[in-house]
This record gives C-alpha cells, sequence and structure tokens, in this order.
C-alpha cells in the first residue's frame, strides 16, 4: 500500500467593476489629432493605478475524517493503488475591482478616464486534515501533519511570488503615468473586458502553478519515508 498527500482544489471568481464615475464639464475641449479630450480639468484626475491585497485566512485543521474518506475527497487526483493520509485542501480566490474616474466635454462626446485597478487574491479557506485513525499527538499524526505543512508553506510562498509578478506587469500594462483619452464612454468598458478576458486567466495560470512546487513534496522517496515512519506505526494504522 502507498500512501499520498493530496493538494487543492481551485475556485476563481471573476471581477467586480463598481460603476466608473463621471464628471461632465462646461469648459472648453480641445481636440487633438486623434480626436481625445484635453480639458485643463484632466490634470485633477488620480494618476493610473493598481494594488494589490492578498487575502488573509486563519489556516484549518480537521481530523474528523478517516483516510478512506480523505482517499475518495481527493477524486482523480489519488494514484492508483495510494492511500491519502493526510490532505491540504485550499480555494484560490481572484477577483478584479475597477474604478474608473473621469471627465466629459459638455457634449459627453470626449472624455478623459483614469483606471483604478485593484485586485484582491489567495488561498481562502486552506484546510489541513489528517486521518481520524492517528491520535493527535502519536508520532504518526506528527509525522503526517508535518508533512502537510510543507504544503502549506508552499502555499504561502507561491502566492508572495505570484503577487509580485503580477503586480510588476499590470503597472506595466497600466500604471504609465498617461490618462486614457478619446471617445466618452469607450474607457471603462475596455478595461474592463481586458480584466475580464486577459489579466483574470493570466492569474488563474500563475496560481496554479504551486502545482509543480507541490509536486516537489510528495515524491516516491517521502511516501516511502512516511510509510516507515515512526517504527512502522503509520502503516500499522492505515491498515
Amino acid at each position: 500500500m502507498k500512501y499520498s498527500s493530496l493538494l487543492y482544489h481551485l475556485f476563481l471568481a471573476k471581477y467586480h467593476a463598481p460603476r466608473p464615475v463621471i464628471l461632465a464639464l462646461t469648459g472648453a475641449l480641445i481636440s487633438s489629432p486623434s480626436g481625445s479630450a484635453d480639458l485643463v480639468e484632466c490634470a485633477q484626475l488620480p494618476k493610473p493605478s493598481v494594488s494589490i491585497k492578498r487575502l488573509e485566512d486563519a489556516l484549518r485543521f480537521n481530523t474528523q475524517y478517516s483516510y478512506r474518506s480523505l482517499t475518495h475527497i481527493g477524486g482523480e487526483k489519488v494514484k492508483p493503488g495510494h492511500q491519502v493520509l493526510g490532505l491540504t485542501r485550499a480555494s484560490a480566490i481572484a477577483q478584479f475591482s475597477l474604478n474608473m474616474p473621469s471627465y466629459r466635454d459638455a457634449a459627453e462626446r470626449y472624455e478623459c478616464a483614469s483606471p483604478q485597478i485593484s485586485l484582491n487574491f489567495g488561498f481562502k479557506e486552506m484546510t489541513v486534515y489528517v486521518g481520524k485513525e492517528f491520535p493527535v499527538g502519536s508520532c504518526a499524526y506528527k509525522e503526517i501533519f508535518e508533512h502537510e505543512m510543507r504544503h502549506v508553506k508552499a502555499y504561502q510562498e507561491h502566492i508572495a511570488k505570484v503577487e509580485k509578478v503580477v503586480l510588476e506587469d499590470l503597472n506595466r500594462r497600466f500604471v504609465t503615468g498617461d490618462l486614457w483619452r478619446g471617445p466618452a464612454g469607450v474607457h471603462y468598458a475596455q478595461v474592463s473586458k481586458e480584466l475580464d478576458e486577459r489579466w483574470l486567466p493570466y492569474v488563474n495560470r500563475e496560481m496554479r502553478k504551486v502545482d509543480l512546487d507541490q509536486m516537489l513534496i510528495d515524491t516516491p522517496e517521502e511516501y516511502a519515508r512516511l510509510s516507515q515512519s515512526c517504527n512502522g506505526e503509520v502503516k500499522n494504522y492505515a491498515k
């Protein structure tokens, strides 16, 4: 019998975009060659910005399920012939929020706008499971628990790396220092569409790369070590 630890399930939320803030002006409109707005009042808008907030959630622990139940919960991720003695699960959440303060000319034909983008993301409801056959405080429990905590650490280190990379890429795209200028109403829809179709899938892909880190933990050598640990205690409990 081989022993396994399972990883996680991902659920990604789409972005939530608040209504844009539009300020209609009675001031003069100066048209550029591209037909975009160039209003003195545009200087009053904030510069385009991107912010990221990492979701914080307390780690949970569960010893209510048998290793057979955990094997069933693991589903298709469980390799044939393996039993799941411990399991770490989490829900990955990524949610964009967009605000687009803007000024429009009196005729509401042109506007200058400033995208204010925020991203909330992270692993929520992270739960470490250890089969109930392994008494809390026993050597077997300690070995399985410590193995699962390596998975928890992998999540935490990965999300920190993703935050840095994603923030750099979003800043490169949106935080140019320049306002968005053009026909009234197009910028909010344009940025919303881009967040939904390009950036949310991108964040999703980056978060899923945690699989590679987790695979380095769940090696055949680690399974063999666990099965023989505590003078065979793990193997005896999992009969």
